[in-house]
């Protein structure tokens, strides 16, 4: 079964998303982004997820997670928890 490790960052709005993916891409941390803004308990960890198989997500968040690049910072992605920027660090 496909398995990946990601970490991502949970907003409740597409603008804070946008917002926060501006400054990782213009050279923040995402750990520490993540560790300021997320709204998901994983922000401890910098908001990694850890190892997880295909189908233990929110579809929206599986489907990008198994066809997504690898090392990039992906979204917005919306699913009923809010907004997520979703970076995968391995997938196999």
């Amino acid at each position: 079964m496909p398995t990946a490790t990601a970490r991502h960052i949970l907003v409740s709005s597409e603008a804070e998303c946008l917002q926060l993916k501006a400054e990782i891409e213009a050279g923040a941390e995402f750990a520490d982004v993540a560790r300021q803004h997320s709204l998901c308990p994983s922000r401890a960890q910098g908001g990694d997820l850890g190892t997880f198989t295909q189908g233990q997500m929110v579809k929206e968040f599986d489907d990008i997670v198994f066809s997504g690049e690898i090392n990039k910072v992906l979204g917005p992605v919306r699913t009923q928890f809010g907004y997520h920027l979703i970076e995968i660090t391995k997938r196999w």
